[in-house]
């Protein structure tokens, strides 16, 4: 007896995939907005008990649970919406494994809805300063950078060698999950943040949080312009050059340089993208990313690193790949220079 065909998907299929990606995507990110999960986490509920909480229309959310029951975030039983194991592990507000990256997505969703207008005109559409997009988009940022950054931090910095460092630099630190992550990984090193005054708060709540405010110091100004000080055994610059142009990366990169002890260490971490930059695929996407959301950040190649690191008299440059999908690029300043 012979098995029945499966129908084979059309060779349209992927294009239809990628083109309706979208609608989940929004459905996730409007019940993160709606911090449906933190209230389904305390009982099960109705969507017409859980409407006039969350300030929802009945029949909306309705809708809604139902499209997330489908999508696996909610399980349905006899009328009533739950967290699905998945949900309640990562999806509400206050637990340990909560991702509080999400509500950055939010906002990203925002300035990716210009991207046609980005394309033809070659930047961002109405976009403000970082320091001018309200206290509610800087908060949801710095917890995007702080989530990532404690997933990831800790790896990073046991894969440098700190032999001698003393002093710590964090250039554009945000939370100070690296900051952190530096005094945690040696006995008497000594950090400093360097970020904008209206992020410093949060940097120091956060490093309060983590009781590590004794070694870990504080400077206000902005990275372009603003001093450094002299004398660090490491500069460090996470997620730091996609942000900038290139002639912006050149000053800052010398800049940083001038900062380090001669002999000092230069670690600059970001997504690469291939020569052709045409791949992978993050950092392609990535670099529509920095389009639609600052004036003239990019996504850059491991060579254009590498040639203004080298005009920064930064010499015996290598390169390590992370498993979450960034690269270091690790010098160190000549001591002739």
């Amino acid at each position: 007896m012979s098995e029945p065909l499966k129908p084979s998907a059309p060779p349209f299929q992927r294009i239809l995939e990628t083109a309706s990606a979208f609608q989940a995507s929004r459905v996730l990110l409007t019940a993160v907005e709606l911090d449906l999960f933190t209230l389904l986490d305390v009982a099960p509920r109705a969507s017409a008990e859980a409407a006039p909480v969350i300030n929802a229309d009945p029949r909306g959310l309705d809708r809604l649970m139902n499209a997330l029951a489908a999508l696996g975030f909610l399980v349905k039983r006899e009328g009533r919406f739950a967290n699905a194991p998945e949900a309640s592990r990562f999806l509400v507000r206050g637990k340990p494994g909560y991702i509080a990256s999400l509500m950055h997505w939010v906002h990203l969703w925002e300035t990716w809805g210009t991207l046609t207008a980005a394309v033809r005109r070659g930047g961002p559409v109405d976009r403000a300063a970082v320091g001018e997009r309200g206290e509610a988009w800087l908060e949801a940022f710095i917890a995007a950078m702080h989530w990532r950054g404690t997933q990831h931090a800790p790896g990073v910095v046991g894969s440098l060698d700190l032999t001698g460092v003393a002093r710590v630099l964090d250039v554009g630190g945000g939370s100070g999950a690296y900051a952190m992550a530096f005094v945690r990984a040696k006995a008497g090193l000594r950090a400093t943040v360097f970020d904008l005054p209206g992020v410093l708060p949060l940097t120091r709540r956060y490093v309060a949080e983590a009781n590590l405010t004794g070694a870990i110091e504080f400077a206000a100004g902005d990275y372009g312009t603003d001093p450094f000080g002299p004398g660090f055994d490491l500069v460090f610059l996470s997620a730091i050059v996609h942000s900038n142009s290139p002639d912006e990366n050149r000053h800052l990169l010398r800049r940083c340089a001038a900062a380090l002890a001669p002999g000092g260490q230069m670690v600059i971490q970001d997504f690469l993208i291939d020569e052709a930059r045409s791949g992978p695929v993050f950092p392609a996407l990535f670099a529509l990313n920095m389009l639609v959301g600052t004036l003239a950040g990019d996504t850059y190649t491991e060579t254009e690193i590498r040639t203004w690191m080298a005009e920064a008299s930064i010499e015996a440059i290598s390169r390590r790949d992370t498993p979450f999908g960034t690269s270091l690029l690790v010098g160190r300043r000549g001591r002739s220079a």
